[in-house]
C-alpha cells in the first residue's frame, strides 16, 4: 500500500515534534537543579541561541495546544522562546 503524501507529511511532522520535545527535555534535565525561574530562563535562552528559526517556530506552534510531551520546566519556557521573524 502506498502512503499518501498527506500521511507522510503528518508522520514527518510528528517525528519532528517528538525530536524537538526530546531535545528540549534534555536541556531541561541539565537545568533542573537550578531554581525554577533561572531554569526556565536558561532553557529558553539555550533554545533561542542554538536552535534554528524553523526549529523554534515548530516548537512554539507544535506544542501550543498540547504540551504534554514537554517537561513542566520546558512548558513554562515555551512562551519565552522567540518566534521566527516574519518574511
Amino acid at each position: 500500500m502506498i502512503e499518501s503524501s498527506e500521511a507522510m507529511t503528518r508522520d514527518h511532522a510528528s517525528e519532528n515534534l517528538a525530536k524537538l520535545a526530546s531535545m528540549a527535555n534534555q536541556i531541561s534535565d541539565f537545568f533542573k537543579s537550578y531554581p525554577d525561574e533561572e531554569a526556565i530562563a536558561a532553557i529558553a535562552d539555550h533554545i533561542n541561541q542554538f536552535w534554528t528559526k524553523r526549529m523554534r517556530e515548530d516548537f512554539r506552534t507544535g506544542f501550543k495546544t498540547d504540551a504534554s510531551a514537554l517537561s513542566p520546566l520546558v512548558q513554562q519556557a515555551r512562551d519565552k522562546v522567540r518566534p521566527a521573524p516574519a518574511g
